[in-house]
């Protein structure tokens, strides 16, 4: 998918003239935002104040910030591109981000009055011991790094295409780059200081997206029946723009797939480990239910600025010319933001430079949650519980938090750059199926059936991983297609692009019955 963005050397939105200015004023603001990272760096001490920001976060701030979680620099760019070629398809797709929310919001207060704010916390729920808080951060860390080698990669490549350089070679290292200012980030973070950079981030986001949508509006005389219009009349498909099917990953099995996609995509979303930090780290539980009620609102109007953005770039530039620069059109919000105006304006390049702030800070803030959350569950759930005396070290597991922050990301940039020229978006889907079906089943057999047990738990996780991973290796996102990992060769026997259709209840029956399976009853039957 990524692999053939920008990959001309000949895609230039920005222009000779815009270029200067727009890169001193995104270097002014990459300093400010650093600057202002480090003022926030807290000297606590207190390894669960720190993970926790000690419960001190009002509703309204922690659920600005956690509305902040759903803008990543994959789903501002992918959703928008999306709707831009797939009309209805993308739609549908953005829709689901919001849902997710909506599953946090039932389980929200649940898991804060537990107390707990890691997965190794919650697994510990109906079965205390190492291994179920093991089984937690290997779950984690599987959730983790694909996601960071997306992220990272999708911000490397947009930050080449703004400064003008679209070679592998210059993405490459724009990603490598913008590892290196996000670990810097990410090394002196804690919750408490993410959450206000999460709240910036948002109301500029919000307000970018605004303006660019209003700005497109008015090209159609303010009538968004006109938009549309033109949006469906410059798609590749005009009598199919606005209707189901149109994405080709729909194509065999489409009612299966699409439910499994959206299976994935919702339950995912809610269980990823960073958000239910997050809500662990509220005042209450009806704080924890009002800060995420919050956060579905903001949410869902990020998501309808998306689809306003995705609907005008495809009126305005045309969805075969941002298929041309990308076949998943992860290129149209930069492209609209070019073309909205005009050439030669200040607010051209203003308006420019304010998607690019945008797009930086959507991966410094996501990867840096993302990264946090994997770090706390190593620092809180693996060595706090080694048994020897250094544990109760509250000073060493500091350290260990910052060192975990630090080799993290260190290894998902080196993988993000290593893996540059092959089309692995699909491992943002497979975090999400993994967090859907390791997590979620494991949640609601906690929270509702006291006969939960430590092997339930390990069963519904390991097999619910091991099958995610199986299904997913012979899908058609591996190969067998030609949007594939390895398009040339065909061993995807599995027929949908994801596997939560199946791994999903697979989980839930692996934990049922090995919770009611019980060894010492056959032996005395026996």
């Amino acid at each position: 998918m990524i692999r053939e963005l920008f990959g001309t050397g000949l895609v230039d939105p920005v222009g000779a003239e815009a270029r200067g200015p727009v890169i001193v004023a995104f270097l002014v603001f990459i300093g400010v935002a650093l600057l202002w990272v480090f003022t926030l760096a807290t000297q606590e001490d207190h390894p669960e104040r720190l993970y926790t920001a000690g419960r001190s976060l009002s509703p309204v701030l922690n659920g600005f910030a956690t509305a902040g979680e759903q803008i990543s620099v994959v789903t501002l760019f992918a959703t928008t591109g999306a709707v831009a070629l797939f009309g209805y398809d993308g739609l549908a797709s953005a829709v689901d981000s919001v849902i997710a929310l909506g599953v946090l919001l039932l389980l929200a207060r649940r898991i804060r009055d537990t107390g707990r704010f890691t997965l190794g916390d919650l697994f510990a729920l109906r079965a205390e011991g190492p291994g179920p808080r093991t089984a937690a951060a290997v779950v984690t860390l599987v959730i983790t790094v694909p996601l960071l080698i997306v992220q990272l990669r999708a911000g490397g490549i947009t930050a080449a295409l703004l400064i003008g350089l679209s070679s592998d070679g210059a993405q490459i290292g724009c990603t490598v780059l913008m590892g290196c200012l996000v670990a810097c980030f990410a090394a002196v973070a804690d919750l408490r200081g993410t959450s206000f950079v999460q709240v910036v981030k948002v109301v500029v986001t919000l307000a970018v997206l605004a303006l660019v949508g209003v700005l497109a509006l008015r090209r159609f005389s303010w009538d968004p029946g006109d938009l549309l219009s033109a949006a469906a009349a410059r798609s590749m498909s005009p009598q199919g723009y606005l209707k189901h099917g149109l994405w080709a990953h729909t194509a065999d099995l489409g009612p299966l797939n699409t439910l499994s996609d959206h299976m994935v995509v919702i339950l995912g979303t809610a269980m990823m480990p960073h958000l239910i930090l997050r809500v662990g780290a509220s005042r209450s539980g009806t704080s924890a239910r009002r800060s995420t009620s919050i956060a579905v609102a903001l949410a869902g109007v990020f998501f309808l600025l998306l689809i306003a953005t995705g609907f005008s770039a495809a009126a305005v530039v045309g969805s075969r010319d941002i298929g041309g620069v990308d076949p998943n059109g992860q290129a149209a919000p930069i492209l609209l933001a070019s073309e909205v105006l005009g050439g030669g304006s200040d607010l051209r390049v203003t308006l420019i430079t304010a998607m690019a702030c945008v797009a930086f800070l959507a991966v410094l803030t996501t990867v840096t949650s993302v990264t946090f959350a994997a770090a706390v569950s190593f620092a809180r759930d693996v060595f706090a519980r080694l048994p020897r005396g250094a544990r109760h070290d509250e000073g060493r597991e500091l350290r260990v938090l910052r060192t975990a922050v630090i080799v993290l990301c260190v290894v998902s940039m080196t993988l993000s750059a290593a893996v540059h020229g092959y089309p692995v978006e699909f491992l943002v889907t497979f975090s999400m199926s993994v967090a859907a079906t390791c997590v979620f089943p494991v949640l609601i057999y906690s929270f509702h059936w006291p006969g939960f047990n430590r092997r339930g738990l390990l069963w519904a996780v390991y097999g619910g991983l091991a099958l995610c991973v199986l299904l997913t290796l012979f899908s058609p996102i591996v190969s067998g297609t030609e949007y594939a990992l390895r398009p040339g060769a065909s061993f995807d026997w599995y027929p949908l692009h994801t596997p939560g259709l199946i791994s999903v209840p697979a989980a839930f029956l692996l934990g049922g019955l090995a919770s009611r399976y019980r060894p010492t009853d056959a032996r005395t039957r026996g």
